[in-house]
């Protein structure tokens, strides 16, 4: 996996000064490092049972539906407030300023599913504790928490205690 870290960007002073954004559209773009991932998550999670893959907006969006057919599941995604057409769970999270929140078709995990969360980035963890919270709520349970970058120094890990947390490539700084 190590040789995917090729393909991902290090673009400095993005969005704003003194940070360092890992662009994985180059990684996207690239057939062999797209497979990669998909195969990688595949292989973490081929003996979860997993039910559905949620992807949360937008990234995960990328990943979580072509994981959902790579495992045969099916894939629920979660919005921003406002953008999902029927009834809906909601969830309200902290974020180092302010808040956000995040939510769910009612009918889309049913009682006792087995979900995998995926995302592209675990940095500080609070948005995929509020995806687990949702799917808790809903009556699922989570399988697994898969990325395909974690940005380690950030301590997201932490936020996740209790979820078996997965990812493919790690930055340490």
């Amino acid at each position: 996996m190590e040789d995917l870290k090729k393909l991902i960007r290090e673009v400095p002073d993005f969005p704003k000064p003194g940070i360092l954004f890992y662009d994985i559209t180059t990684l996207l773009k690239d057939k062999g490092g797209f497979r990669g991932v998909i195969d990688g998550l595949k292989l973490q999670y081929r003996e979860a049972q997993v039910d559905v893959v949620l992807g949360i907006e937008a990234r995960g969006f990328i990943f979580a539906p072509a994981l959902a057919y790579a495992l045969g599941a099916g894939f629920v995604p979660v919005r921003k407030p406002k953008k999902l057409p029927a009834a809906c769970v909601s969830v309200t999270y902290d974020l180092e300023y302010g808040t956000d929140s995040l939510e769910m078709h009612k009918d889309a995990i049913g009682s006792g599913s087995r979900v995998l969360i995926v995302d592209d980035l675990l940095a500080t963890g609070g948005t995929a504790a509020a995806a687990g919270r949702m799917v808790r709520e809903a009556g699922g349970t989570v399988a697994g928490m898969g990325f395909v970058v974690e940005l380690t120094f950030l301590g997201g890990r932490k936020k996740l205690a209790g979820y078996d947390v997965f990812s493919l490539l790690q930055y340490d700084q």
